[in-house]
């Protein structure tokens, strides 16, 4: 009866809610598509060919399981620190837990924030002389971020209209690619499965593990909770509605392009294989227009990231374990949250390359749904769970997370000491924080 009561007390709450649901799908797809298919493409392709169409779908069921229990903690707690708030007030008696996952899952957004604006300045100067340069294309990927720093610090408002207008253009234009792509085939989809190699399920689900982080983004909708009309409906209508547009989307685009340009192509510009390889099949103008999605896409990822991510950064400040002054807002925007996030996000540009981001990304957020989906698991008979849904999630993020450390301590040694050296900095500074508070 209190349930039913809070129900249309919320639904009915429309003074000074500025999001409806187009825009929560668009902060939602903002975050998944802009990275995604633009990023993966090309190490996909080199991992495992023809097959890159199926290991997209594989990683949208492994996202669509992780978002089950975002979903049922965001309905039940409305509270928009999210994957923070909600951990800390299923185990109230940690501090420490509480403190490693907030430094985890922000530090995850800074990390698709330095991928998403090194994305999109790989894409922005593809087709200059200087297109190689890393020192440009760095300071792009700075200036990019400075730009949608400065558009969120502007108003909620303001951010909102910006993030519709970016996402539903750059889903008009893939919309557009993928059709042409499709319709310039070279080759289909049986004879590249005949002409390559065998490749096993365990490689296509390392493969769906490693670029999971094409898929992160859709929790961004319940960062946004306090500025939407009826959490109960809007938060899972705009997170399964994102998810299936952007594993639609993915699969759509993959497919026109894996038939459409040589797999070398696709492997030799990683950075920027839609762009490289359009130009090949389609001319000037086939380029000109991936590289306008590829700039949409990524600019509302950045967008969208810094919105929901800032909010969560305050809110766990507020609670002791970021610095206090990262909680204060002005005109409820948290505006020290979004310059931190942003001068951060530039440093890792700066210190990282392509594939460390993306490969950190992923295991980031394979680690924190995982914990999430625990803690869906913990409170199932007050989130109304089911439990074959909570434990097949709990199980497949589990092997996820298990299949990506071994690619990378079987492939890619150093990286994966770079990753364990974040992790560890970032624990001893959680660790710090509780102590203090508990002090």
């Amino acid at each position: 009866m209190i349930a039913s009561s809070n129900y249309k007390h919320s639904c009915h709450r429309k003074r000074g809610k500025t999001l409806g649901i187009p825009e929560l799908i668009a902060i939602a797809l903002g975050g998944m598509v802009g990275g995604g298919i633009f990023t993966i493409l090309g190490i996909s392709v080199s991992l495992v060919g023809a097959f890159t169409p199926v290991v997209i779908i594989m990683g949208g069921v492994l996202a669509s399981l992780a978002a089950y229990s975002y979903v049922k903690l965001g309905v039940y707690y409305k509270d928009e620190g999210a994957t923070y708030s909600f951990y800390k007030k299923t185990f109230p008696d940690s501090p420490f837990a509480a403190s490693l996952i907030g430094w985890w899952v922000i530090f995850g957004y800074i990390s698709t924030m330095a991928l998403y604006s090194y994305t999109f300045a790989s894409y922005a100067i593809s087709g200059f002389s200087f297109a190689d340069n890393e020192l440009i294309r760095k300071m792009v990927a700075g200036g990019i971020i400075l730009i949608f720093t400065l558009v969120n610090v502007w108003s909620v408002k303001g951010m909102g209209k910006v993030e519709d207008i970016m996402v539903y253009t750059k889903l008009v234009i893939l919309a557009i690619i993928s059709f042409v792509l499709i319709n310039n085939s070279q080759t289909s989809i049986p004879t590249l499965i005949q002409s390559q190699a065998d490749v096993g399920i365990v490689s296509m689900l390392i493969v769906a593990s490693i670029t999971f982080v094409a898929y992160e983004g859709f929790q961004l909708v319940i960062n946004a909770v306090n500025e939407m009309e009826c959490p109960e409906k809007n938060i899972p209508t705009a997170i399964y509605s994102a998810l299936s547009l952007a594993i639609l989307i993915y699969v759509v685009i993959s497919l026109g392009a894996i038939q459409a340009i040589p797999f070398e192509e696709i492997i030799k510009n990683k950075e920027y294989a839609l762009a490289s390889g359009a130009g090949k099949v389609l001319g000037h103008w086939g380029t000109d227009l991936v590289i306008l999605g590829a700039l949409l896409a990524t600019s509302s990822a950045i967008s969208g990231t810094v919105f929901g991510a800032s909010r969560q950064m305050a809110v766990i400040a507020n609670d002791g374990y970021f610095p206090a002054i990262l909680g204060k807002r002005t005109n409820h925007i948290p505006i020290f949250a979004i310059v931190t996030m942003a001068v951060l996000a530039f440093l890792l540009v700066l210190a990282g390359s392509l594939e460390v981001i993306l490969e950190f990304g992923s295991v980031t957020f394979l680690l924190v749904s995982l914990l999430m989906a625990y803690a869906n698991y913990k409170i199932r008979h007050l989130t109304n769970s089911s439990l074959m849904i909570t434990t097949t999630s709990i199980v497949g993020l589990l092997v996820g997370t298990a299949l990506i450390l071994y690619y990378e301590f079987t492939s890619q040694p150093q990286q994966l000491i770079f990753i364990i050296g974040i992790y560890s900095l970032l624990t001893i500074s959680s660790w710090l924080f509780s102590r203090n508070k508990a002090h």
